[in-house]
Protein backbone atom coordinates (compact mmCIF):
# COMPACT_ATOMS: atom_id res chain seq x y z
CA UNK A 1 0.00 0.00 0.00
CA UNK A 2 1.52 3.30 -1.36
CA UNK A 3 1.56 5.65 2.05
CA UNK A 4 2.70 9.40 1.93
CA UNK A 5 2.21 10.50 5.80
CA UNK A 6 3.14 14.73 6.23
CA UNK A 7 3.60 15.70 9.79
CA UNK A 8 5.04 18.92 11.41
CA UNK A 9 2.48 20.97 11.38
CA UNK A 10 0.50 23.52 13.85
CA UNK A 11 0.52 26.86 14.75
CA UNK A 12 3.18 29.31 14.93
CA UNK A 13 3.53 33.09 15.14
CA UNK A 14 4.82 35.05 12.31
CA UNK A 15 8.38 35.05 12.47
CA UNK A 16 8.58 31.46 13.19
CA UNK A 17 9.79 28.48 11.92
CA UNK A 18 7.98 24.91 10.93
CA UNK A 19 9.69 22.07 9.74
CA UNK A 20 7.57 19.55 7.75
CA UNK A 21 8.70 15.62 7.04
CA UNK A 22 6.76 13.74 4.63
CA UNK A 23 7.18 9.42 5.05
CA UNK A 24 6.69 7.64 2.13
CA UNK A 25 6.41 3.88 1.99
CA UNK A 26 4.92 1.00 -0.74
CA UNK A 27 6.93 2.64 -3.64
CA UNK A 28 10.60 2.90 -5.25
CA UNK A 29 11.08 6.26 -3.20
CA UNK A 30 14.44 7.30 -5.19
CA UNK A 31 12.63 6.84 -8.58
CA UNK A 32 10.71 10.18 -7.73
CA UNK A 33 10.35 13.65 -8.10
CA UNK A 34 8.99 15.15 -4.77
CA UNK A 35 7.13 18.16 -4.31
CA UNK A 36 5.26 20.03 -1.22
CA UNK A 37 1.67 21.73 -2.95
CA UNK A 38 -0.57 23.77 -0.03
CA UNK A 39 -4.14 24.60 -0.01
CA UNK A 40 -5.21 28.00 1.67
CA UNK A 41 -8.22 28.51 3.24
CA UNK A 42 -10.89 28.96 0.30
CA UNK A 43 -8.25 28.91 -2.51
CA UNK A 44 -6.92 26.51 -4.86
CA UNK A 45 -3.84 24.20 -5.02
CA UNK A 46 -1.17 26.17 -5.12
CA UNK A 47 2.49 24.17 -5.79
CA UNK A 48 5.47 25.64 -3.22
CA UNK A 49 8.19 23.27 -3.82
CA UNK A 50 9.59 20.91 -5.45
CA UNK A 51 12.82 18.20 -5.14
CA UNK A 52 14.31 15.47 -7.86
CA UNK A 53 14.95 12.28 -7.23
CA UNK A 54 18.41 12.17 -6.25
CA UNK A 55 18.04 15.76 -4.03
CA UNK A 56 20.34 17.58 -6.05
CA UNK A 57 17.72 19.51 -7.77
CA UNK A 58 15.67 22.05 -6.31
CA UNK A 59 13.31 24.69 -7.25
CA UNK A 60 10.42 26.93 -5.16
CA UNK A 61 7.34 29.06 -5.90
CA UNK A 62 8.38 32.76 -6.14
CA UNK A 63 6.18 33.38 -2.87
CA UNK A 64 8.51 31.07 -0.82
CA UNK A 65 12.09 31.74 -2.25
CA UNK A 66 14.65 32.57 0.47
CA UNK A 67 12.17 31.18 3.28
CA UNK A 68 11.83 27.69 2.53
CA UNK A 69 14.27 24.68 2.10
CA UNK A 70 12.97 21.40 0.43
CA UNK A 71 15.28 18.39 1.10
CA UNK A 72 14.97 14.94 0.98
CA UNK A 73 16.70 11.60 2.75
CA UNK A 74 16.64 8.83 0.51
CA UNK A 75 17.91 6.49 3.22
CA UNK A 76 14.68 7.18 5.17
CA UNK A 77 12.21 7.91 2.45
CA UNK A 78 11.50 11.16 3.50
CA UNK A 79 11.28 14.83 2.24
CA UNK A 80 11.20 17.54 4.25
CA UNK A 81 10.31 21.36 4.09
CA UNK A 82 11.48 23.71 6.50
CA UNK A 83 10.28 26.78 6.65
CA UNK A 84 11.30 29.71 7.92
CA UNK A 85 10.37 33.29 8.34
CA UNK A 86 6.49 32.16 8.32
CA UNK A 87 3.93 34.91 7.23
CA UNK A 88 0.59 34.60 7.97
CA UNK A 89 -0.14 34.15 4.16
CA UNK A 90 1.30 30.95 4.52
CA UNK A 91 -1.29 29.59 6.77
CA UNK A 92 -2.24 26.35 4.29
CA UNK A 93 -2.71 22.38 4.64
CA UNK A 94 0.37 21.00 3.13
CA UNK A 95 0.53 18.19 1.09
CA UNK A 96 3.40 16.36 -0.37
CA UNK A 97 2.97 14.39 -3.41
CA UNK A 98 4.89 12.35 -6.04
CA UNK A 99 5.75 12.12 -9.82
CA UNK A 100 8.68 10.17 -11.45
CA UNK A 101 9.25 13.13 -13.58
CA UNK A 102 8.85 16.73 -13.66
CA UNK A 103 6.46 16.88 -16.50
CA UNK A 104 4.08 14.13 -15.13
CA UNK A 105 0.95 14.04 -13.38
CA UNK A 106 1.37 13.48 -9.71
CA UNK A 107 1.06 9.82 -8.59
CA UNK A 108 0.78 9.83 -5.20
CA UNK A 109 -0.63 12.41 -2.94
CA UNK A 110 -0.22 12.88 1.46
CA UNK A 111 -3.47 13.38 3.85
CA UNK A 112 -2.06 17.03 4.74
CA UNK A 113 -0.96 18.70 7.27
CA UNK A 114 -1.82 21.60 8.70
CA UNK A 115 -0.27 25.16 9.03
CA UNK A 116 -1.29 28.09 10.65
CA UNK A 117 0.64 31.07 11.01
CA UNK A 118 -1.34 33.89 13.77
CA UNK A 119 -0.32 36.03 16.77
Amino acid sequence: EVQLVESGGGLVQPGGSLRLSCAASGFTFTSYYMSWVRQAPGKGLEWVSAINSGGGSTSYADSVKGRFTISRDNAKNTVYLQMNTLKPEDTAVYYCAARVGVLSQYSYWGQGTQVTVSS
